[in-house]
């Protein structure tokens, strides 16, 4: 319960005027560059940015994509997430500038419309938030249950990231080792938090068993062209490459991107000050270290986010000629360290500078290093993994504390039908969802004299 009282006095979202202006100012930067189709925050909508740059589909066409695949994230998990932490996330920033500025059919309104958004994310969310913690049924302050299941469980994913990809053998290895170091920070290091040193072992053992492997097949196959008597080749001639309508591709994005590196500058110095303010967290997770005061350890959590997201954002930007918003994500943890704003500034922008450039580079290395590259997409899937249980139970959890038997029959029961449904609501944001619409309902009922809040 001293983590709930502990969230509770830091879930405030009140703003400083220099804040509330780099969250207005970076939602309209935001909207403008998803106006220009340069960078989309959805991973899913990238993909489909390639037809619209190139004419094959209509602007209202691919609003309606990025609208179907980002409201059930906005309502259903950036919203409650910012709520429950009052840290803000990128999926209530950043997945709304995405739809505004594809949506906005000039230029100059994509960034009066995402500066508009910005404004009633900084002046409208905290006095939602205080109206919802002054009702009889708080939803808010049990929603905060859900930060030691999320904590907790996602610490695991290195163990299943390494279990999908080397078996169970190297799974139980990394599973019986991140449960020792977890027991011993908990013992030797109290005020660290306990799953820091696990996931970093975690991650690191599934790098190197991932190289381990790419490093052998190399040496089995310059064996096995030696002793075919012909010369091992890993890669393409230059006239193949130039032949290759997808190394064509890759390089005319590549430069696309490129010819607007100032306006990427601007975006990553934006992005790394908003990180440095600490009222904002890359991730789950992350927002609920932030809002802990726990920053060394929200920095290392998504650092370790990074090695899942740099295969998945640089095939799908050289692909598509969109990069994402946030670019490979470092910026978040290097934001997070930097000890003043004016630093972020330059390093934020340098960081992106050297991302943009690199893409090609980061490309053809990726093209050589198949497990490595595999491995990030187990990463990807472990983290979604446990967080869909994290989330489900924290829901749980929070359904209890706000009504008992009652409130988790609610969320349970709308989780379950969004289900038979064939989920509506994204699985990851369904649960959050179902505690804000239970909460609400609870205090209908307790306003018609039908329910008796559990006391606190």
């Amino acid at each position: 319960m001293s983590t709930a009282t502990e969230l509770a006095a830091s879930a405030s979202l009140d703003f400083t005027l220099p804040q509330e202006l780099t969250v207005i100012a970076l939602c309209a930067l935001t909207a403008f560059i998803s106006h220009m189709a340069l960078a989309v925050f959805n991973d899913g909508v990238r993909p489909f940015m390639l037809d619209f740059i190139q004419g094959r589909t209509t602007r209202t066409a691919t609003t309606a994509v990025s609208f179907g695949l980002s409201a059930g994230f906005i309502f259903g998990l950036g919203a409650p997430m910012a709520l429950s932490s009052g840290v803000l996330n990128p999926w209530l920033l950043f997945l709304p500038t995405d739809v505004l500025g594809l949506l906005s059919p000039k230029k100059w309104l994509a960034p009066i419309l995402g500066g508009a958004w910005g404004a009633v994310v900084v002046f409208a969310l905290g006095g939602a938030n205080n109206l919802a913690h002054d009702l009889p049924v708080d939803f808010l302050t049990a929603m905060q249950q859900m930060s030691t299941p999320i904590l907790f469980l996602f610490t695991l994913f290195p163990v299943l990231a390494i279990t999908k990809q080397f078996g169970r053998k190297w799974g139980a290895i990394s599973g019986v080792l991140e449960l020792a170091l977890v027991v011993m920070t908990m013992k030797l290091w109290p005020d660290m938090f306990a799953g820091a040193l696990a996931m970093a072992v975690g991650v690191l053992m599934l790098i190197g068993l991932a190289v381990r492997r790419d490093l052998k097949q190399r040496a089995a196959d310059r064996a096995a062209a030696l002793e075919n008597g012909t010369a091992a080749d890993d890669g393409k001639s230059g006239e193949e490459a130039a032949e290759d309508p997808m190394a064509s591709l890759f390089s005319a994005s590549a430069a696309r991107l490129r010819r607007y590196l100032p306006l990427f500058m601007l975006l990553g110095a934006g992005v790394c000050l908003l990180a440095q303010m600490r009222i904002f967290g890359g991730g789950e997770a992350t927002s609920f270290l932030i809002a802990k005061g726990h920053i060394s350890e929200a920095a290392q959590v998504d650092f370790y986010r990074v090695f899942g997201f740099i295969p998945l954002i640089a095939t799908t930007a050289l692909a598509s000629g969109a990069y994402g918003i946030a670019g490979f994500t470092l910026v978040y943890p290097i934001g997070y360290l930097l000890p003043n704003p004016f630093l972020a500034l330059v390093v934020g922008a340098a960081v992106f500078a050297l991302e943009v450039l690199a893409l090609s580079w980061i490309g053809r290395i990726l093209g050589r290093l198949p497990s490595v590259r595999d491995s990030s997409e187990h990463l990807r899937s472990a983290i979604s993994e446990s967080l869909q249980l994290a989330i489900l139970f924290g829901s749980l959890m929070a359904a209890n504390a706000m009504g008992a038997g009652l409130g988790i029959l609610i969320v349970g029961g709308l989780y379950l039908l969004n289900e038979a449904m064939g989920r509506p609501v994204v699985r990851m944001a369904a649960a959050p969802a179902a505690v804000i619409v239970g909460g609400i309902l609870l205090n209908v009922l307790y306003w018609l004299d039908l329910f008796t809040p559990v006391k606190g």
